[in-house]
């Protein structure tokens, strides 16, 4: 088992996995660091081999699917994940690091959106994208995590070893955060330093698809992970709008004695009954969760016997 695993995954990064490669070395002189290329068109892979890297290959396309693939094949004591694309300095790095292996953290979230995101980042859409993932995942999970989509992190064994992926692209940082709040997961974060990519060099994220992603794997988690809450919510709303629209059908019946709009009350019937299916579908989801939630904590157990 290493101590310390660097990984980073890569696309298309020839201009710059060089510096990244050295960079970490140097800041980490006893990690061991590995580039997952994941496809690349370019020379990516022979430029990481010839840097000191341990290059290995993922030919399922997608950022979730090469993260999907480091947690399995690695064993450390820390990891800690960056980007091939050098937006991350290096020198946070045994902080970061230092944080999982002395203080038991299980996620370091490396902070960009406390420092420099938004001056160095040129692409508008991206800053508006990340302040309202950011916004909302507090807001669902309530927590206050800095910076969501960061790819700056680190991790202990036991996260990586109970952490299931399920993404196969960029939603991967969403779905690590809402995992690691919402089992109550030790995260802290450190603020670091972002600098934008450099010129000639291009981002894979496209900001309106990808980002529609996030949002969808946000509800999605939600769902998965808060059903009373989520269930509730649309029982709510369908209670109200049933109300709405049964009160001009009961206040003509109290004055006529009629009921001449029965299409209205058939449909405010149809509206109260799958406003009471969905808040106890939440009621039973939610004890499925806790189920699971419970299942976790021993599989927890089980990694942390197993990493000692």
């Amino acid at each position: 088992m290493d101590k310390i695993a660097v990984l980073i995954p890569c696309y298309n990064e020839s201009q710059t996995i060089e510096k990244v490669v050295t960079d970490f070395k140097r800041a980490l002189p006893d990690a061991v660091v590995y580039v997952y290329d994941n496809n690349s068109t370019d020379n990516t892979a022979e430029i990481a081999a010839a840097a000191g890297a341990v290059v290995r290959h993922e030919y399922q396309q997608g950022k979730g699917n090469v993260i999907r693939r480091m947690f399995r094949d690695i064993d450390a004591q820390c990891y800690l994940m960056v980007d091939g694309d050098d937006t991350y300095p290096a020198e946070f790095a045994p902080e970061m690091a230092a944080k999982v292996l002395e203080r038991n953290v299980d996620m370091v979230v490396g902070d960009r959106l406390s420092s420099t995101y938004f001056e160095e980042n040129k692409r508008p859409f991206h800053n508006f994208g990340n302040s309202l993932v950011r916004w909302s995942i507090n807001k669902l999970f309530h927590n206050d995590i800095k910076d969501i989509m960061t790819g700056y992190r680190a991790f202990s064994y036991q996260f990586v070893k109970t952490f299931p992926v399920l993404s196969q692209g960029f939603e991967i940082e969403t779905e690590m955060t809402i995992h690691a709040s919402d089992k109550n997961m030790f995260m802290e974060n450190v603020v670091i330093e972002y600098r934008d990519r450099p010129e000639g060099s291009e981002s894979k994220l496209n900001t309106y698809s990808d980002g529609m992603k996030v949002l969808l794997t946000i509800a999605g988690l939600f769902r998965n992970y808060k059903p009373m809450a989520f269930f509730g919510a649309i029982s709510i709303i369908l209670m109200l709008l049933g109300v709405v629209f049964l009160i001009p059908v009961l206040v003509e019946y109290a004055n006529t004695g009629l009921v001449e709009r029965f299409p209205t009350l058939i449909v405010c019937g149809f509206v109260f009954l799958t406003a009471i299916i969905s808040f106890f579908s939440g009621m039973i989801l939610q004890t499925i969760a806790h189920k699971n939630r419970q299942d976790f904590e021993m599989e927890l157990q089980r990694v942390a016997h197993d990493v000692k």
